[in-house]
């Protein structure tokens, strides 16, 4: 299969992806599907679907071993093959917030941990401390700069995790359960950041009525591969289909059917 032609709307696209793990076992089958410019895209399915291996395809954070220039690439971001020699340009435009904050928070105050990318990206000590304000007052968390990063909330530490990616002014946000292991008052407040991005996102969770509250789009991912692709209420509204793959019609949608 060729390499996916970029075209000037999508800012991801994935093409003929398929991954194993070392142990021979198959996780993604033949992955293909487009994001555009602004769209949200919920990823869902049950455990074991392949959704957070497809989520570390998107910035480069898998396969082990890269692409190198003349071998085809499964991924492209807005018009960037993902290869070995690519993968720090992508990854400056896919920001990834992992479903558990410890895998990202490393530093001692949130300050340090914000700042950690902006740092990276080569810009001033002005400019970096711009936009560690910026984006902790994005995710609601302004004057939280000294603050230790132990001493948080499991829903503010995902906020701190986030205002780190939108500290570097990504162009794509891809979220791994975002809402794992929160209270109603932090999955409102992380939904009303998300609703504000304006790049496209996606979004992988088992919070289906999330989907249908901020989405354009689902994804149905099931034993590696896509067993459907649509607008939320079409897809998530159809009984049969989301049952054979392990899920349950959102309450808002089952309502009206």
């Amino acid at each position: 299969m060729s390499e996916a032609t970029p075209t000037s709307t999508a800012v991801i696209q994935v093409q003929g992806l398929s991954y194993s793990y070392g142990d021979g076992r198959g996780v993604l089958s033949d992955v293909e599907f487009n994001v555009s410019e602004g769209e949200r895209v919920g990823l869902v399915g049950p455990s074991g679907a392949g959704k957070s291996t497809l989520l570390m395809h998107l910035n480069g954070l898998l396969p082990d071993r890269l692409p190198v220039d003349s071998d085809r690439a499964s991924v492209v971001v807005s018009g960037v093959p993902i290869r070995k020699s690519s993968v720090s340009e992508v990854r400056r435009r896919v920001g990834f917030v992992f479903q558990d904050p410890d895998d990202q928070l490393f530093c001692p105050t949130v300050r340090e941990d914000v700042g950690f990318g902006p740092l990276n990206l080569g810009l001033s000590r002005d400019e970096v401390f711009q936009r560690i304000a910026e984006s902790l007052e994005m995710v609601g968390l302004g004057g939280f700069e000294n603050r230790s990063t132990l001493q948080l909330s499991t829903g503010e530490r995902k906020r701190v995790c986030l205002a780190g990616v939108l500290a570097c002014h990504p162009e794509v946000l891809v979220l791994d359960e975002p809402f794992a292991n929160l209270d109603p008052r932090a999955r409102r407040a992380l939904v009303d950041v998300l609703r504000e991005f304006a790049g496209a996102q996606v979004i992988a969770t088992h919070d289906l009525e999330f989907v249908v509250e901020l989405c354009d789009r689902v994804i149905i991912l099931d034993e590696g591969e896509i067993k459907a692709d649509g607008p939320v209420r079409n897809v998530l509204s159809d009984e049969v289909l989301i049952r054979k793959h392990g899920l349950e019609v959102p309450w808002e949608l089952r309502a009206r059917t």
